[in-house]
């Protein structure tokens, strides 16, 4: 049904273009080759030429419009691909710009830039001293727990289970909090080196915005 449509639009392409050539007193003829590379000419279109391809040829010999070959399942998909490719790419960039402009608009001048991106370090900074403060309270926790089982084995004692459980627990929750302190204190890294190629590309951007003022 596909492959039909294909045909019959072409053929409205050519027979539009056939009719064009009529009214100014020329003739349209069909040239394509075929897969040994043999041209072929005809006066109608045929599904052959409608497989490799085709030029429209007036009655002088000189290809009016060329129509490329039917492509098969493979090739669609593959030019889809493509096509969504250069389309996320175009919107990406689209975003990008979109979002520079709002940038330029919310901060008129780089002082006030300035601000945004420290207080975005700050917001980090709060974050990664209320988790050391978490740390070392969970880790005096951990060191009582130690401490009550040091005291009972040098009485001889066995150490409880209750309390060798509890302090796998409690080591598993610092082990927690470091780990978290460790991805905070990452991202602040990143933020930072970020945040120097963000002040740059806004230095850039407000250079050229002055520039188209003048």
């Amino acid at each position: 049904m596909r492959k039909s449509l294909l045909i019959l639009a072409a053929a409205a392409l050519g027979a539009s273009v056939a009719v064009s050539a009529q009214n100014t007193g020329s003739s349209i003829r069909y040239k394509w080759y075929d897969g040994q590379g043999l041209m072929h000419y005809s006066d109608s279109l045929t599904a052959e030429a409608m497989k490799y391809g085709y030029d429209l040829v007036n009655d002088r010999g000189l290809v009016v419009r060329h129509v490329p070959r039917e492509l098969n399942a493979e090739e669609r998909a593959a030019a889809a691909k493509v096509a969504e490719a250069q389309a996320a790419k175009q919107r990406a960039a689209q975003e990008v710009a979109t979002a520079e402009t709002q940038m330029l608009n919310a901060y008129p001048d780089e002082e006030s830039y300035k601000i945004s991106l420290q207080q975005s370090l700050d917001t980090i900074d709060q974050q990664i001293h209320t988790t050391q403060i978490n740390l070392r309270s969970q880790e005096k926790a951990l060191t009582d727990l130690l401490a009550r089982a040091a005291e009972i084995e040098n009485s001889k004692n066995p150490v409880p289970k209750f309390l060798t459980d509890s302090i796998t627990t409690q080591r598993n929750v610092v082990t927690g909090q470091r780990n978290t302190l460790q991805r905070q204190q990452a991202l602040r890294a990143q933020t930072v080196q970020q945040q120097v190629k963000q002040l740059a590309r806004y230095r850039e951007l407000k250079a050229e915005q002055e520039k188209g003022q003048q």
